[in-house]
């Protein structure tokens, strides 16, 4: 299988370098930016090109790993002279029916991770959500996922949105409460690397436990000698005393929570 490349950031580099490991063939990468298509071109000894023009019509497959704003616009420009071939994006976000009247052939490649281009990702651990125009298609996609990671699911349109929502969470909001964190403990001279045991710790629990019975803490049994000393400390930061005060609120009141009085007392 002869396979496009559209973008060049870090979901599209981290593809890009695991598709050749597996053995694909990366004929091309096409990016707005010179630098990042030279770049990742280089690593997949592949061509590349700033000018959707001279995207190559010959590939069997297109993987577009582009910015959700820009992917309307430029899926028309893309599918202009290869109509024939199968365009997926792999965006968590996105419909599947944007190629919708624009190519014959379509669907979904989604790998739900972060991607950090400094970091390597192992991509046996990725899961892969995948959906497709037909059924020949999501079995062609599920063969190329396959090679890149033993967790392949399918899922529509309307789920991965939902599994994008929860990403949002688990993973971009809480990456912000480290990055709090590490504010909080720059200001007393403390290092951010005191809490890698803790995170650590917490990550690991909700592999065995679920997230609600792993949930400790003075909001779990609302500790107001704890809460109101932890507000005033950061009276002079109003944004972060009233996300304090809205999580430890949103903790404790947890429709579906059902901690016993006993439990979800620890140090933290």
């Amino acid at each position: 299988m002869k396979i496009v490349l559209i973008g060049a950031g870090n979901v599209a580099t981290h593809l890009g370098i695991a598709l050749q490991k597996a053995g694909c063939l990366v004929l091309q990468v096409y990016s707005r930016t010179e630098e990042s298509a030279s770049v990742l071109a280089a690593r997949l000894s592949a061509d590349y090109t700033v000018v959707p023009d001279e995207i190559r019509r010959d590939a069997d497959l297109y993987i577009v790993a582009l910015k959700d704003a820009v992917l309307p616009q430029l899926a028309p420009i893309l599918a202009k002279g290869r109509e024939q071939a199968l365009f997926v994006h792999t965006a968590g976000s996105m419909p599947m029916d944007l190629w919708k009247g624009l190519v014959e052939r379509y669907g979904v490649l989604y790998p739900m991770q972060t991607f950090s281009r400094q970091r390597e990702v192992d991509f046996n651990a990725v899961p892969f959500f995948i959906e497709a125009s037909s059924p020949a298609e999501v079995e062609l996609l599920r063969m190329v996922a396959a090679r890149l990671s033993p967790k392949v699911y399918e899922a529509t349109s309307c789920q991965r949105r939902y599994l994008h929502l929860a990403a949002v969470f688990a993973c971009n909001f809480a990456n912000h409460m480290y990055a709090l964190s590490s504010h909080i403990l720059e200001k007393q001279g403390i290092p951010f690397e005191v809490m890698l045991p803790l995170i650590d710790e917490t990550a690991g629990k909700v592999h065995e436990l679920s997230p609600v019975q792993a949930q400790t803490g003075p909001a779990v049994r609302y500790d107001k000698n704890v809460i109101s000393k932890h507000l005033e400390m950061l009276a002079d930061e109003e944004p972060l005393q009233e996300l304090y005060e809205k999580i430890s609120k949103s903790i404790h009141h947890l429709p579906w929570s059902a901690v016993p009085a006993n439990e979800g007392k620890n140090n933290s």
